[in-house]
């Protein structure tokens, strides 16, 4: 057993949020069975021009239909107060956040890296202040909470919380100065840039794409979506409990125990 997953990711896409939390909610369990776990930021609207891919909010049926699967999906990993944040095409161009990701990545500890990804998502997509202009990007990476022991629980959204349940930002002023500067420079965009052709030759048209690869046979396969892990788990050889129908009256038919998971 063993190997490594890696799962490509926009703020701009919601199955990605929900692809987060369930990462936040595995990532140690898949650790015991020696699975790494690799975030990569990319550019959904370059992935969907290249690969000739539509987001499936500008079909008429897909969007209908896309209503009853994001309120089930996002139920599952427990998120609420998520809608899109006015204009998708406009909040899609997530290259400053995405940049500002890479850097955070590459320069900070893994703990700060997905904190800022969990309250991107959040900033996006509970918020509605997409992280995508200079001033909107240093106000996410403020808002940015230290870490805590349960980093997919869903970050206060009250605009007037009590000053002891303020929680303490993980980046300081000079902080965000340097991420702010680094997201502007061309090492970073020309990062974002090759990070999204990756994705795009390892076949991605859409978002989360992961990658994941077997350790023991050094196969790697493509997934798509947030509801795919079962079929990754098989891939992988990591024992799972999927999804099984019980009889009338079962004591574990309960919603909670009845969900797949690692």
């Amino acid at each position: 057993m063993g190997g490594r997953i890696e799962i490509y990711l926009d703020i701009a896409s919601l199955y990605s949020y929900i692809a987060l939390i369930q990462v936040l909610n595995t990532r140690e369990l898949l650790k015991q069975h020696s699975v790494e776990v690799e975030l990569y930021p990319v550019l959904l609207g370059a992935i969907n021009a290249a690969s000739g891919n539509k987001p499936p909010w500008t079909l008429p049926a897909k969007r209908k239909y896309g209503g009853h699967d994001s309120r089930r999906s996002l139920s599952t990993v427990g998120l609420t107060q998520v809608s899109p944040p006015g204009d998708l095409m406009e909040a899609g161009r997530t290259q400053l956040a995405l940049r500002a990701l890479h850097h955070i990545k590459a320069t900070y500890p893994e703990a700060a890296y997905l904190a800022t990804w969990r309250h991107f998502l959040h900033a996006f997509w509970t918020l509605h202040v997409p992280p995508t202009n200079p001033s909107a990007l240093r106000a996410a990476l403020e808002g940015v909470p230290a870490p805590t022991p349960n980093p997919s629980s869903s970050p206060s959204s009250s605009s007037s919380p009590d000053a002891a349940s303020v929680p303490k930002p993980l980046f300081t002023t000079d902080d965000v100065d340097r991420i702010a500067s680094a997201a502007e420079k061309p090492e970073y965009k020309d990062l974002l840039r090759r990070t999204t052709e990756e994705a795009l030759s390892r076949g991605a048209f859409g978002a989360p794409w992961l990658w994941v690869t077997d350790a023991a046979t050094g196969r790697g396969e493509p997934f798509f979506g947030s509801d795919r892990w079962s079929h990754v788990y098989e891939f992988l050889g990591l024992p799972y409990r999927d999804v099984t129908l019980l009889p009338p009256g079962a004591e574990e038919g309960s919603r909670s125990k009845s969900k797949s998971k690692l």
